[in-house]
């Protein structure tokens, strides 16, 4: 499918301009290792494998109505652990801290920032995520003219309104906006639903099924690859 005109484009983050799963990873080393340090009772409830995955993952699902809220989640399942072993809950806050910081400690794909350095210098660029990353904290905050988090506006993709309001922020019409993102669901399906031009990132190795139950799009490997339909000479 070819694109129509495109006055701006949004963008999703994790998974799409860096892989989500190893900051993940790395978060969760951290806070474990920061844990045992500050609350060393904790060494013994951590020692299974995915020991924080498992009791975040626990913990959402005693809170559903915590869901979409990464940071209360985190915080939440970190005082949690601390309560349990009894320790001070007040080192939650701290704790989640040097997560969070080690979580926003990502690896862009190789791609990404010079697509993104060709593309800011030709569309206005605004990020859209239903994840808790801070461009300001991971880098390449310089390339976007704004953010919008499903935490900050309430409302997540695949739901119309967060891209009306993307939309809105750099003042074009939604259907001279293209969103990006690797998820088929919630950024190719719900873009395309709210009115937006759509390009689904399948990067090399992704296992990527096309379901039938979207508007039209375009399908891309990497960025690069985006910003040669966008008029980068090859």
């Amino acid at each position: 499918m070819p694109l129509n005109t495109v006055s701006a484009i949004s963008l999703d983050l994790d998974d799409t301009l860096w892989p989500f799963a190893p900051s993940v990873a790395r978060a969760e080393e951290t806070l474990q290792a920061w844990l045992v340090e500050h609350a060393p009772a904790t060494a013994a409830l951590l020692s299974a494998p995915r020991a924080l995955a498992l009791l975040r993952d626990e913990y959402e699902a005693a809170h559903p109505e915590l869901s979409g809220d990464y940071r209360a989640l985190r915080l939440g399942s970190i005082a949690a652990v601390l309560e349990a072993v009894g320790a001070d809950v007040a080192l939650a806050k701290p704790a989640y801290d040097a997560f969070y910081a080690a979580r926003n400690n990502v690896e862009f794909f190789e791609d990404v920032l010079p697509a993104l350095a060709w593309l800011s210098a030709r569309f206005p660029l605004i990020a859209v995520t239903n994840g808790n990353a801070d461009l300001a904290l991971t880098g390449g905050k310089e390339f976007f003219v704004g953010a919008l988090s499903a935490r900050q506006f309430g409302v997540a993709k695949p739901e119309a309104a967060i891209f009306h309001a993307a939309a809105k922020m750099v003042s074009v019409d939604p259907a001279e906006m293209l969103h990006v993102g690797d998820d088929f669901d919630l950024d190719v399906v719900g873009a395309t639903n709210a009115g937006l031009q759509a390009a689904w990132l399948v990067r090399q190795g992704a296992a990527a099924p096309c379901p039938p139950r979207a508007g039209a799009h375009v399908t891309v490997s990497c960025l690069l690859n985006l910003c040669g339909l966008l008029g980068r000479p090859g």
